[in-house]
């Protein structure tokens, strides 16, 4: 191989030609006159005003009308008639056993027992919330709160 014989892998870059007649002379390609046009110039990014302008919502974020309140888990009589045989004792652990609530967050959630049917059986109820109604009935089949 001769160095007549000699090609180069890349092409030579071409100069970017700036405004009238390439080089730099006078307006060079910015337009004429304006904010635009000025040295040191910076226009203020349009997207950024329009996020500027919208109200600005701190706290919770997407669940901000979620309460904090842990609610108890309802269970009604129907479920209770069901499941329990007269005399039992009837608490989150036994209703947990039955597969009747499940865990919430790794702990037996705490249970409110609701007037929604009818109650004939005699149970002992503990460590669970009752509505008035319920109360009643419980008390009237013959059974007790702990």
């Amino acid at each position: 191989m001769q160095l007549h014989q000699l090609k180069r892998i890349n092409k030579n870059k071409s100069e970017k030609r700036v405004a009238r007649g390439g080089k730099r002379g006078k307006t060079a390609g910015r337009g004429t006159k304006g904010q635009k046009a000025r040295a040191g110039h910076r226009m203020r990014p349009e997207m950024r005003d329009i996020i500027k302008k919208y109200p600005k919502l701190r706290g919770r974020g997407k669940n901000v009308n979620k309460s904090f309140e842990v609610k108890p888990v309802p269970v009604n009589f129907t479920i209770i008639e069901m499941a329990f045989a007269s005399g039992d004792a009837v608490n989150p652990e036994s209703l947990f056993a039955k597969k009747l609530i499940a865990k919430r967050a790794g702990r037996i959630p705490k249970v409110k027992i609701l007037a929604t049917g009818k109650l004939t059986k005699k149970i002992e109820v503990s460590d669970c919330l009752f509505s008035v109604a319920a109360k009643t009935a419980i008390e009237a089949a013959g059974g007790s709160i702990r």
